[in-house]
Order: C-alpha cells, then sequence, then structure tokens
C-alpha cells in the first residue's frame, strides 16, 4: 500500500526532477509522480483534483514566473481543504528561508538539496504512518 495518491515534484530544473522522480521511484512512497517545471501549472493541476487524493508535494524556492512562496500563497488560499503535505526542496542555506517556510501551515518541512532518502524520511516518518 503506498502512502501518497501521487507525489508532486515543483521545481524549474529538469536535471533536478529527473534525478529526484529516479530516486523517489525506489520508495513505496506512491506509485505516480508528476514533475512540473512551472509552479502554476502545478497549482492549476491540483485545484481541479479531488481532495481526497493525498499528495506529497516537494516544492522549490526560487522559480521564474511564481516561485515557492508565491505558490503556497495561492494553494492555502485556493485549496483550504486539501491535506496534502508540502515539503520545501530548495538549495537555499539561508535561515530566513526555513523561518518564512515554517509560517505556512501546509509546510511541513524543510530539506536542504540535494534530495536524498534519508533526509526525505527523516521528515515524513509520522505524516507516512498516519495513511
Amino acid at each position: 500500500m503506498y502512502s501518497f495518491d501521487s507525489i508532486v515534484l515543483i521545481d524549474d530544473d529538469p536535471i533536478n526532477n529527473l534525478i529526484n522522480k529516479r530516486l523517489i521511484g525506489k520508495t513505496n512512497l506512491s506509485s505516480n509522480v508528476d514533475e512540473f517545471l512551472e509552479a502554476e501549472i502545478a497549482l492549476e493541476k491540483i485545484i481541479n483534483l479531488n481532495n481526497q487524493k493525498r499528495l506529497l508535494i516537494l516544492l522549490d524556492i526560487n522559480m521564474p514566473v511564481m516561485n515557492g512562496w508565491d505558490f503556497l500563497n495561492q494553494y492555502e488560499e485556493k485549496c483550504p481543504d486539501r491535506n496534502d503535505i508540502i515539503l520545501m526542496l530548495s538549495s537555499s542555506i539561508d535561515f530566513q528561508d526555513r523561518k518564512k517556510s515554517q509560517e505556512y501551515a501546509s509546510v511541513k518541512g524543510f530539506i536542504e538539496k540535494p534530495l536524498t532518502n534519508e533526509k526525505l524520511f527523516e521528515i515524513i516518518p509520522e505524516q507516512v504512518k498516519n495513511k
């Protein structure tokens, strides 16, 4: 049994998405991994999903057009009934970014790139156990 109906990678770097998709594919967190280079397209898809679908969203901060903070602002406004787990996945080492991410109720953790299974499972064990 998978913990999530889908994992959503939102990062404007296609190489990062490819590596992360392969890494996540080796876990049994989900059989479906969707990748998006543009946060606004990911947000549109999420808005149109059934609220019962459980998502793990890995979100980069620094992206063109709509950055991670813009995504979070719109997500929390337009998806108040969703119960997804959002993890910030960023190369930022700025403590202020980590602190700012904690201001969002939907954000459950912050991972510094590169993503590893160890980093991922360190942050989500309780959410995975409560499937």
